[in-house]
Protein backbone atom coordinates (compact mmCIF):
# COMPACT_ATOMS: atom_id res chain seq x y z
CA UNK A 1 0.00 0.00 0.00
CA UNK A 2 1.25 3.88 -0.56
CA UNK A 3 1.99 5.50 2.39
CA UNK A 4 -0.28 8.44 3.79
CA UNK A 5 0.84 11.73 2.63
CA UNK A 6 2.96 13.39 5.85
CA UNK A 7 1.41 16.31 6.97
CA UNK A 8 3.49 19.11 5.86
CA UNK A 9 3.80 22.71 7.79
CA UNK A 10 3.14 26.08 6.50
CA UNK A 11 6.97 26.56 7.49
CA UNK A 12 8.09 24.03 5.27
CA UNK A 13 6.22 25.56 2.24
CA UNK A 14 7.52 28.81 2.52
CA UNK A 15 10.88 27.33 2.57
CA UNK A 16 10.15 24.67 -0.17
CA UNK A 17 9.12 27.54 -2.09
CA UNK A 18 12.14 30.68 -1.28
CA UNK A 19 14.70 27.08 -1.61
CA UNK A 20 13.77 26.05 -4.46
CA UNK A 21 13.28 28.93 -6.32
CA UNK A 22 17.01 30.04 -5.88
CA UNK A 23 18.02 26.35 -6.90
CA UNK A 24 16.18 26.72 -9.98
CA UNK A 25 17.71 30.23 -10.71
CA UNK A 26 21.55 28.84 -10.01
CA UNK A 27 20.41 25.78 -12.40
CA UNK A 28 18.72 27.65 -15.31
CA UNK A 29 21.96 30.03 -15.43
CA UNK A 30 24.15 27.17 -15.22
CA UNK A 31 22.31 25.12 -18.10
CA UNK A 32 21.61 28.34 -20.09
CA UNK A 33 26.02 28.73 -19.85
CA UNK A 34 26.79 25.25 -20.31
CA UNK A 35 24.28 25.21 -23.75
CA UNK A 36 24.72 28.13 -25.60
CA UNK A 37 27.84 29.90 -23.66
CA UNK A 38 25.97 32.82 -22.65
CA UNK A 39 25.30 33.61 -18.75
CA UNK A 40 22.25 35.88 -18.69
CA UNK A 41 19.67 36.59 -16.18
CA UNK A 42 17.19 33.90 -15.65
CA UNK A 43 15.13 35.11 -12.70
CA UNK A 44 11.83 35.32 -12.48
CA UNK A 45 11.00 38.97 -10.24
CA UNK A 46 12.74 42.06 -10.72
CA UNK A 47 14.44 42.08 -7.04
CA UNK A 48 16.32 38.90 -5.40
CA UNK A 49 17.81 35.75 -6.74
CA UNK A 50 14.66 34.13 -7.59
CA UNK A 51 12.93 31.82 -10.52
CA UNK A 52 9.72 31.02 -8.93
CA UNK A 53 8.56 28.79 -11.51
CA UNK A 54 11.22 26.62 -9.49
CA UNK A 55 9.79 27.31 -6.31
CA UNK A 56 6.10 26.74 -7.04
CA UNK A 57 6.67 23.73 -9.58
CA UNK A 58 9.16 22.23 -6.57
CA UNK A 59 6.40 23.10 -3.95
CA UNK A 60 3.41 21.51 -5.95
CA UNK A 61 5.77 18.34 -6.56
CA UNK A 62 6.65 18.03 -3.12
CA UNK A 63 3.06 18.06 -1.81
CA UNK A 64 0.89 15.98 -4.58
CA UNK A 65 4.09 13.10 -4.73
CA UNK A 66 5.42 12.41 -1.76
CA UNK A 67 3.03 9.35 -1.53
CA UNK A 68 4.74 7.92 -4.18
CA UNK A 69 8.39 7.90 -2.78
CA UNK A 70 8.81 4.36 -2.64
CA UNK A 71 7.42 3.12 -5.74
CA UNK A 72 10.15 4.54 -8.66
CA UNK A 73 8.46 3.90 -11.86
CA UNK A 74 5.19 5.49 -10.88
CA UNK A 75 7.45 8.63 -9.55
CA UNK A 76 8.83 8.99 -12.77
CA UNK A 77 5.86 9.18 -14.55
CA UNK A 78 3.93 11.03 -12.15
CA UNK A 79 6.46 13.44 -11.74
CA UNK A 80 6.86 13.63 -15.59
CA UNK A 81 2.53 14.62 -15.76
CA UNK A 82 2.67 16.79 -12.99
CA UNK A 83 5.71 18.90 -13.82
CA UNK A 84 4.56 19.39 -17.57
CA UNK A 85 0.85 20.35 -16.28
CA UNK A 86 2.42 22.93 -13.57
CA UNK A 87 4.92 24.40 -16.44
CA UNK A 88 1.87 24.63 -19.11
CA UNK A 89 -0.89 26.03 -16.61
CA UNK A 90 2.18 28.57 -15.38
CA UNK A 91 3.41 29.58 -19.04
CA UNK A 92 -0.63 30.19 -19.97
CA UNK A 93 -1.35 32.15 -16.97
CA UNK A 94 2.31 34.01 -17.56
CA UNK A 95 1.48 34.74 -20.94
CA UNK A 96 -1.97 35.61 -20.21
CA UNK A 97 -1.45 38.17 -17.79
CA UNK A 98 2.23 39.48 -19.08
CA UNK A 99 0.83 39.21 -22.80
CA UNK A 100 4.72 37.68 -23.34
CA UNK A 101 6.76 34.36 -22.68
CA UNK A 102 9.27 34.25 -19.98
CA UNK A 103 10.45 30.81 -21.93
CA UNK A 104 9.47 29.04 -25.20
CA UNK A 105 10.57 25.32 -26.57
CA UNK A 106 9.60 26.21 -29.72
CA UNK A 107 13.14 25.33 -31.23
CA UNK A 108 12.93 22.05 -29.55
CA UNK A 109 11.68 19.01 -30.77
CA UNK A 110 8.29 17.84 -29.85
CA UNK A 111 7.18 20.70 -28.13
CA UNK A 112 3.67 21.60 -27.36
CA UNK A 113 3.13 24.95 -28.39
CA UNK A 114 6.43 25.87 -26.84
CA UNK A 115 5.56 25.43 -23.07
CA UNK A 116 6.13 22.26 -22.36
CA UNK A 117 7.97 19.53 -24.28
CA UNK A 118 9.58 15.40 -24.41
CA UNK A 119 12.93 16.71 -23.14
CA UNK A 120 11.91 18.65 -20.06
CA UNK A 121 9.34 15.92 -19.19
CA UNK A 122 12.01 13.67 -18.82
CA UNK A 123 13.71 16.16 -16.63
CA UNK A 124 10.73 16.54 -14.77
CA UNK A 125 10.59 12.87 -14.06
CA UNK A 126 14.35 12.55 -13.27
CA UNK A 127 13.80 15.45 -11.05
CA UNK A 128 10.73 14.23 -9.04
CA UNK A 129 12.68 10.99 -8.45
CA UNK A 130 15.95 13.02 -6.88
CA UNK A 131 13.30 15.67 -5.56
CA UNK A 132 11.09 13.17 -3.50
CA UNK A 133 13.78 10.32 -2.58
CA UNK A 134 17.00 12.43 -2.05
CA UNK A 135 16.64 16.54 -1.81
CA UNK A 136 13.56 16.66 0.46
CA UNK A 137 14.73 14.76 3.66
CA UNK A 138 18.30 16.86 4.08
CA UNK A 139 16.00 19.81 2.89
CA UNK A 140 13.38 19.15 5.69
CA UNK A 141 16.68 18.70 8.42
CA UNK A 142 17.80 22.47 7.04
CA UNK A 143 14.23 23.88 7.48
CA UNK A 144 13.97 22.42 11.17
CA UNK A 145 16.66 24.26 11.90
CA UNK A 146 15.29 27.58 11.45
CA UNK A 147 13.65 29.30 13.62
CA UNK A 148 9.82 28.74 13.70
CA UNK A 149 9.04 32.55 14.06
CA UNK A 150 5.79 33.47 12.83
CA UNK A 151 7.05 37.30 12.93
CA UNK A 152 10.29 36.23 10.55
CA UNK A 153 7.41 34.26 8.44
CA UNK A 154 5.46 37.38 7.64
CA UNK A 155 8.14 39.86 6.71
CA UNK A 156 9.53 37.78 4.27
CA UNK A 157 6.09 37.04 2.68
CA UNK A 158 5.47 40.33 2.71
CA UNK A 159 9.14 41.20 1.15
CA UNK A 160 7.94 38.56 -1.96
CA UNK A 161 4.67 40.10 -2.13
CA UNK A 162 6.07 43.42 -2.77
CA UNK A 163 8.36 41.85 -5.57
CA UNK A 164 5.47 40.15 -7.23
CA UNK A 165 3.82 43.70 -7.44
CA UNK A 166 6.97 45.44 -8.14
CA UNK A 167 7.50 42.89 -10.61
CA UNK A 168 4.42 43.59 -12.51
CA UNK A 169 4.83 46.90 -12.46
CA UNK A 170 7.78 46.94 -14.46
CA UNK A 171 7.08 44.30 -17.13
CA UNK A 172 3.70 46.48 -17.79
CA UNK A 173 5.57 49.44 -17.66
CA UNK A 174 8.23 47.62 -19.91
CA UNK A 175 5.67 46.68 -22.53
CA UNK A 176 3.91 50.63 -22.46
CA UNK A 177 7.81 51.38 -24.10
CA UNK A 178 7.58 49.01 -26.83
CA UNK A 179 4.61 49.85 -27.52
CA UNK A 180 5.77 52.88 -28.49
CA UNK A 181 4.05 55.18 -27.28
CA UNK A 182 6.49 57.22 -25.01
CA UNK A 183 8.82 57.03 -27.79
CA UNK A 184 6.54 59.41 -30.00
CA UNK A 185 7.05 62.89 -28.60
CA UNK A 186 3.71 64.24 -29.57
CA UNK A 187 2.38 61.81 -27.02
CA UNK A 188 4.48 62.25 -24.85
CA UNK A 189 3.78 66.23 -24.46
CA UNK A 190 -0.53 65.25 -24.07
CA UNK A 191 0.44 63.03 -20.85
CA UNK A 192 -0.37 64.47 -17.56
CA UNK A 193 1.75 66.24 -15.03
CA UNK A 194 1.30 62.82 -13.08
CA UNK A 195 1.82 60.39 -16.17
CA UNK A 196 4.93 62.40 -17.08
CA UNK A 197 5.76 61.80 -12.72
CA UNK A 198 5.10 58.38 -13.59
CA UNK A 199 6.77 57.67 -16.42
CA UNK A 200 10.19 59.13 -15.15
CA UNK A 201 10.38 57.41 -12.33
CA UNK A 202 9.56 54.22 -14.41
CA UNK A 203 12.35 54.74 -16.66
CA UNK A 204 14.42 55.44 -13.37
CA UNK A 205 13.56 51.96 -11.19
CA UNK A 206 13.09 50.50 -14.08
CA UNK A 207 14.97 51.57 -16.87
CA UNK A 208 15.36 49.79 -20.25
CA UNK A 209 18.82 48.91 -18.96
CA UNK A 210 17.48 47.27 -15.92
CA UNK A 211 14.49 45.23 -17.73
CA UNK A 212 17.07 43.71 -21.01
CA UNK A 213 19.79 42.59 -18.01
CA UNK A 214 17.18 41.11 -16.01
CA UNK A 215 14.72 39.59 -18.08
CA UNK A 216 16.83 39.21 -21.63
CA UNK A 217 14.13 36.67 -22.73
CA UNK A 218 10.50 38.57 -22.59
CA UNK A 219 8.62 38.65 -25.97
CA UNK A 220 6.26 40.79 -26.82
CA UNK A 221 3.52 39.96 -28.98
CA UNK A 222 1.77 43.07 -31.41
CA UNK A 223 -1.42 43.32 -32.98
CA UNK A 224 -0.88 41.05 -35.75
CA UNK A 225 0.12 37.92 -33.39
CA UNK A 226 3.73 38.16 -33.81
CA UNK A 227 6.47 37.80 -31.24
CA UNK A 228 9.57 39.45 -30.96
CA UNK A 229 12.28 39.92 -27.95
CA UNK A 230 11.38 43.08 -26.36
CA UNK A 231 14.87 43.63 -26.33
CA UNK A 232 14.86 43.97 -30.19
CA UNK A 233 11.98 46.55 -30.21
CA UNK A 234 13.68 48.82 -27.48
CA UNK A 235 17.00 49.17 -29.70
CA UNK A 236 14.88 49.62 -32.92
CA UNK A 237 13.54 52.53 -31.13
Amino acid sequence: MEKQKEKISFKQILWYFIIFSIVGLIIETVFCYVTTGVIESRKGLIWGPFCPVYGVGATLLILLLNPYQDKLIKLFVMGSILGNAIEYLLSFILEAYYGTRFWDYSYLKWNLNGRICILYSIYWGILSVILIRFVKKGMDKLIYKIPNSKLFQIVIIIAIIIDVIATIWAITSYQDRVGIEYYHKEIRNQQSTFQKIKTKIEQTIFSDEIMVKTFPNLRYTDQEGNQDFIKTKIKAN
